[in-house]
């Protein structure tokens, strides 16, 4: 665990996070996201009660079922309907002063020089306060028919593409601008000094491109670099790239297993063990009272359906529950259609171990329900969510928490007045080190490029 735990936001330019239905709760804003104040609002409790970062989530599918849109994804709002969270960043900059911002981009969609330009702009935007979530995709299987492709991208060949393509984002960010090539003399009418400005020549297998990159460099360069995998070739790249990993939280003791591999595959990398901040998603319903946040818990669970779990774990796994035998295990599914080329970690995990058998389809619907892509989960009073969060780091050496909020801005105004500063008072929580997203996330001050932070 880092010297302070860091806390950020996972939402969703949508009306819900979480693959799970609560958009219709009354104590829910979340359908108002197409509200820019409503983003406003919650952005400014953020940087104000001390959050690290709001971390956007986003991509192109949806979940399918026998061929076409799950029905649960339209009723129930499941991964489906939304916007591109960059183009909302400038606005929540404006209204903050520390607050960082991480954005998902899917690689292999496009060349990564578009990419490259529009953080680039996003971090000069932000003066360095802005984050790069690495993603190969989701519901692949629909965003190859939207995009017209004959098939999909098989899986280890999207993170082959993937590792080229954050290479050569970085090769512009890092390699073609030298600190003093930007001097803007009037009096010898020089902009761009040219010996101070180099040529991209990269040849991958996949990608190549040759010329100048011409966006300035910005107060990071390169954004803080988070990835979200947890198959053997998404740890391989957050291993190679990653600043900051999202995995997927479990048991204590399984999030710690990896953990611990995330950090010894840092070290074979060539990296420090400590390079990386690992965080897992926290589902945390704050209220005065143990018993008034059950309350609220128990009418989010109520919402559930197994039609709900059916089409998240579909859009996701390729698996449509619902269509197998309740008594059998998932093992049933293995080799048929799209299954293990969409996402593989929510199908790995139940599929049984040595010390834990493969659970039938229906304990996998008890378990997914109300859970969806959530990590742990901490209900009660701040005193209690935060003693939670105290022990969760503890017993996974986590470097800190993602929280999935179920009703939108009223859970993070909750965790952010009343947890965060039980947990500021325990030093589990510091002020950031620098007013960019690097320097806060390393907490180390000055170090707002990967070559201060030690990172290249």
């Amino acid at each position: 665990m880092a010297d302070a735990l860091r806390f950020g936001v996972f939402e969703v330019y949508a009306p819900q996070v979480g693959g799970t239905y609560s958009w219709a709760h009354p104590a829910c804003d979340a359908a108002s996201y197409l509200d820019p104040e409503r983003w406003v609002r919650m952005a400014q409790i953020m940087d104000r009660t001390g959050y690290d970062f709001l971390f956007f989530a986003d991509g192109f599918g949806y979940p399918m079922l026998n061929g076409d849109i799950s029905p649960a994804s339209l009723t129930a709002a499941i991964n489906f309907s939304g916007l591109d969270p960059s183009t909302i960043i400038p606005v929540l900059a404006r209204e903050t002063e520390r607050l960082g911002f991480v954005v998902t981009a899917t690689t292999g969609m496009d060349h990564p020089l578009p990419l490259a330009r529009r953080f680039s702009t996003l971090d000069h935007l932000t003066g360095g306060r802005i984050g790069w979530n690495v993603v190969t995709g989701a519901s692949q299987n629909a965003v190859a028919d939207l995009f017209g492709h004959t098939e999909m991208t098989a899986h280890d060949d999207r993170y082959a593409k993937a590792d080229e393509y954050v290479s050569l984002a970085r090769t512009y960010w890092e390699d073609v601008w030298d600190d003093d090539a930007l001097v803007a003399d009037a009096d010898a009418g020089v902009y761009i000094r040219p010996d101070r400005i180099h040529r991209v020549d990269y040849r991958g297998v996949h990608y190549r491109s040759q010329g100048y990159f011409g966006a300035p460099p910005s107060p990071q360069r390169t954004p803080v670099i988070f990835q979200a995998g947890t198959s053997a070739k998404g740890k391989a790249l957050a291993a190679s790239h990653a600043e900051g990993v999202f995995i997927q939280g479990t048991t204590p003791a399984h999030t710690a297993a990896g953990v611990a591999d995330l950090r010894r595959l840092a070290v074979e990398a060539g990296r420090a063990a400590d390079s990386v901040r690992i965080m897992a998603g926290l589902t945390a319903i704050v209220a005065e009272t143990d018993a008034e946040a059950q309350r609220l818990y128990d009418e989010f669970h109520a919402m559930q359906s197994d039609e709900v779990v059916a089409a998240l774990y579909a859009g996701n796994t390729g698996i449509d529950l619902l269509s197998l035998d309740p008594d059998g295990t998932l093992h049933q599914a293995l080799g048929t259609g799209v299954v293990g080329q969409l996402g593989t970690s929510n199908i790995e995990r139940f599929l049984g171990t040595p010390d834990r058998p493969a659970p039938t389809v229906r304990e996998v619907l008890e378990e997914l329900r109300g859970r969806g892509t959530r990590g742990f989960r901490l209900v009660g009073s701040a005193e209690t969510v935060a003693d939670g969060v105290a022990k969760l780091a503890a017993e996974t050496g986590l470097d800190g928490f993602l929280l999935e909020p179920v009703f939108g801005t009223r859970d993070v105004e909750a965790f952010g007045e009343g947890v965060l500063p039980l947990l500021r008072e325990r030093g589990l929580v510091q002020d950031p080190a620098g007013p960019t997203l690097r320097e806060r996330m390393t907490g180390t001050a000055g170090a707002a490029r990967l070559r201060t932070a030690g990172r290249v």
